[in-house]
């Protein structure tokens, strides 16, 4: 498999931190932020993107998932709740990416998604339910369970539940773009400093 050039590669790791931030967010406080939800989620539906940027909406739409990826990588505020989720996350795409039937099947149920949510935002509630529902029927049983603490009250209302799946579907997008762009663990292990530049590069500094 051809290895796309680093800056795609910080780009797709982003789009997986933020989108595991955010699920942290969720269980945390039971709401998001907007704003670093909606490129998350709309990535979902860029099934022709030109480009990794296109698939985001651009690399200011990961803002928080780039600073992420220099604090987890530099280890100047890594969160090992964030690490712990994000390689659950990892585990799970590997799963993923060997059931052809569950990945057509999702393909499908998004294509309708994106049909009926014409009207509606990304972030829209009945959206975000739609996309929990995907997650859990076609994603979830392919195992292993991706864990997310946070606080019972908040991880005990349905809604929550169902944005918080949504947004490990996003997750989940970003680990198979990431695979596909090349990214491997020796990236993780061995190219951490230029993982870190690169990143810093991408939020112009």
């Amino acid at each position: 498999m051809p290895v796309a050039p680093m800056k795609d590669r910080v780009l797709a790791l982003a789009g997986l931190l933020q989108s595991v931030e955010l699920v942290q967010e969720m269980a945390n406080n039971g709401q998001a932020r907007t704003s670093a939800l909606a490129p998350c989620i709309d990535s979902l539906f860029r099934f022709d993107a030109d480009s990794t940027e296109e698939i985001y909406g651009g690399a200011g739409a990961l803002a928080p998932g780039l600073r992420r990826v220099v604090a987890q990588l530099d280890g100047s505020d890594r969160d090992t709740a964030q690490t712990r989720m994000a390689m659950n996350v990892l585990h799970l795409e590997r799963r993923f990416v060997a059931s052809p039937d569950a990945m057509d099947q999702v393909q499908r149920r998004l294509e309708q998604v994106q049909r009926e949510q014409q009207p509606w935002e990304p972030t829209h509630p009945a959206v975000l339910a739609r996309l929990g529902e995907i997650y859990a029927e076609l994603v979830s049983p392919l195992g292993p369970k991706v864990m997310v603490a946070g606080n019972p009250v908040y991880l005990s209302q349905p809604e929550v539940v169902a944005e918080v799946r949504a947004a490990l579907l996003a997750a989940l997008r970003s680990a198979v773009l990431w695979r596909q762009l090349g990214g491997s663990w020796l990236d993780l292990l061995l190219s951490r400093r230029r993982m870190v530049e690169t990143a810093r590069e991408l939020q112009g500094g």
